[in-house]
């Protein structure tokens, strides 16, 4: 909890489009906060703090704390509204959690040991098939990153979702198969070389005889 993002915010009057343009001129962020026993309610951020969190990664799918009304809320941002052109925050729904609450969430992927991986010192290089990683966890326990240990991989091994510990409480959302997280993959060097080896092992075609025929035969 220490290092959650926290977010002063007041309760937003006027909703709709105008409502909203005059927020942002004042130089916050429209928002709703929604979930738990209490009814949704418009509230505006400040927007300096939502483009840091924005920024860092620490807004979306990440529990956070709003001070509103003179209360700490636990939240997690669900969404978000940027501008299309300048990528800027323009409006953010927030879910109300507690300890109980349970949500489904994108985790990123951390490799560790990179630098004594047998695999990429001979030459590989790591081929990332999945940034981050669908699961459920409780809102207040969500696991900063899901860790891989590629100490022991070699070149041309696969990475798997078996490979990691999941958090207590923490599943995936694809149970019904051990998916790929990354590969070492060869590097093109050593592959062309490969595929010229294997061109030298296959025997050129061999020219059928031609049948010669005798026009003096009969």
């Amino acid at each position: 909890m220490s290092d959650a993002f926290e977010f002063e915010c007041e309760p937003r009057k006027r909703s709709g489009t105008g409502g909203s343009r005059a927020v942002r001129r004042d130089g916050w962020v429209p928002a709703i906060i929604y979930g738990g026993d209490e009814e949704p309610m418009n509230i505006k951020m400040k927007y300096n703090e939502v483009l840091k969190a924005y920024n860092t990664g620490n807004l979306i799918d990440v529990m956070s704390i709003v001070k509103l009304e003179g209360k700490d809320q636990r939240v997690i941002g669900r969404d978000i509204q940027v501008d299309p052109i300048k990528d800027l925050p323009m409006h953010v729904d927030l879910m109300r959690v507690n300890a109980k609450t349970r949500v489904t969430v994108n985790v990123p992927v951390r490799f560790l040991n990179e630098e004594t991986c047998p695999g990429l010192k001979e030459g590989g290089v790591l081929n990332v098939v999945r940034h981050d990683v669908e699961v459920v966890a409780p809102a207040t326990e969500i696991p900063e990153a899901l860790e891989f240990d590629l100490s022991a991989k070699e070149l041309s091994d696969t990475i798997n979702i078996s490979d990691t510990s999941l958090p207590k409480g923490v599943e995936v959302t694809i149970t019904d198969r051990d998916f790929t997280i990354a590969t070492i993959a060869a590097p093109s060097g050593l592959k062309s070389q490969e595929a010229e080896d294997d061109d030298e092992e296959v025997a050129p075609d061999e020219v059928p005889a031609t049948e010669v025929k005798d026009d003096d035969a009969e």
